[in-house]
This record gives structure tokens, sequence and C-alpha cells, in this order.
């Protein structure tokens, strides 16, 4: 049986999917699509990551600290690149983003 906190992680990890998969697709509807596609690219890469991660730690692999070490620094990444923009959806998946990262962080620390 899962712990409390595994389950608070895999919650956060899949809000943080979801942020990130609704800021790709806002993103290709905004005019200046062009100039977004270095935060779509980095939202794709931070949904995928948080996917594997999610699995791995579903299952408790022995490699999840592996992975989640990517996950933290491309959560980081996209983070950092959707609060350059002033969209609503670019900053709530910086937000999701950020809990993430240090959902992740402290899972790690366990």
């Amino acid at each position: 049986m899962k712990s409390e906190r595994t389950n608070e992680l895999e919650h956060v990890l899949i809000k943080c999917i979801t942020a990130c998969e609704t800021c790709a697709t806002a993103c290709l509807h905004e005019d200046n699509v062009k100039e977004m596609a270095k935060c779509i690219m980095l939202d794709r890469d931070c949904a995928d990551i948080c996917t594997l991660t999610a699995r791995f730690v579903a299952r408790d692999s022995a490699h999840a600290k592996h992975v989640m070490k990517e996950c933290i620094e491309i959560c980081r990444l996209c983070e950092e690149e959707c609060r350059k923009h002033d969209h609503d959806h670019c900053q709530k998946c910086a937000d999701a983003c950020r809990e993430c990262a240090e959902a992740c962080e402290a899972w790690m620390q366990r």
C-alpha cells in the first residue's frame, strides 16, 4: 500500500501534466504563436517527464529517483519559461511546475 506522501506526489505530478498540456494547447492559439515555441516545447517535455515520473513512482521503481532528478530540472525550466509570458495559462503552468519540482525534491529527501 502506498504512503499518503506518495499519493500526494502522484497528485501533484498529474496536476503538472494537466497544466502543461493545457498551456501548450492554449499557446498554440495565441496570436504570437512563434514567440511561444519554446514555451510549447518545454510544456510538452515537462508533461512527458512528469508522466514517466508518475509511472515510476506508482510502481515503486528503484530508478524513480533518477527520473525524478530530470523531472525537477525540466519543471524548473518550464516554470522559468512560462513566467516570461503574461498569459494566465502560462502563469498557472509555472505555479504547477514549481509545486511539482518542490514536491519531487521533498519526496527525494524521504
